[in-house]
């Protein structure tokens, strides 16, 4: 890490319990070292306890990033990426964040440090594993939507079956098309559409046609 570029520091620590002697402690004693080695000022400490890194939202962290979007460090310190983030997807976000902030990552387990060539290089190959991951997700959805029809299978919303009747009985008691389609499911056009145009027997209205309302 360049000292001449990077003088504010933030460092974050967690750990899921505290019930079991288990400290922040160590990650926060080794992320001080690192940085009176470096001679960075540390301008703040963030430290989660007894909250699962699973969580998308942690009030320490929440602060954190907070304080990122004014700019009042210049680099953010973890002991380790599963401290930090919950999932590749969610550290990569985070990454591109501080990327766009000017900010930048160190991670001291893995070594990674954003403001080296190397660290910049695995955030690039971080970013094309997770667009693989996301392009790999929708072409399975797609193949199997494809897979669905080719079966004969209706894909999309279930058919909803609006009882004409039911809404001429409402309109009748001088309901509005807005209160009938509420106690319905429906939407006020799709109601409006049943009423005025009563089939014989009860009319099927699908869901997505419904929606496009």
């Amino acid at each position: 890490m360049a000292p001449n570029t990077i003088n504010r520091v933030a460092i974050y620590a967690r750990i899921s319990t505290s019930n079991n002697g288990q400290s922040p402690e160590m990650q926060l004693r080794e992320l001080r070292e690192y940085c009176d080695r470096r001679g960075l000022e540390i301008t703040g400490e963030y430290v989660d306890v007894g909250i699962s890194g699973a969580k998308d939202r942690r009030p320490q962290l929440d602060a954190m990033m907070a304080e990122a979007h004014r700019r009042r460090f210049d680099a953010v310190i973890v002991w380790k990426f599963d401290r930090f983030a919950r999932s590749v997807s969610h550290l990569l976000r985070a990454l591109e964040t501080f990327q766009a902030l000017g900010i930048h990552f160190v991670s001291l387990s893995e070594s990674l440090d954003t403001s080296t060539p190397t660290g910049k290089m695995v955030f690039t190959v971080l970013g094309a594993v997770a667009e693989l991951e996301r392009s790999l997700i929708v072409e399975r959805v797609k193949a199997g939507l494809r897979n669905a029809r080719a079966k004969g299978k209706r894909v999309g919303r279930p058919r909803k079956v609006v009882d004409s009747s039911q809404i001429g009985t409402l309109r009748a008691q001088g309901r509005s098309w807005r209160k009938i389609a509420r106690r319905l499911g429906i939407s006020a056009r799709t109601a409006r559409r049943a009423g005025q145009n009563p089939p014989v027997g009860n009319a099927s209205v699908s869901r997505s046609a419904a929606a496009a309302d």
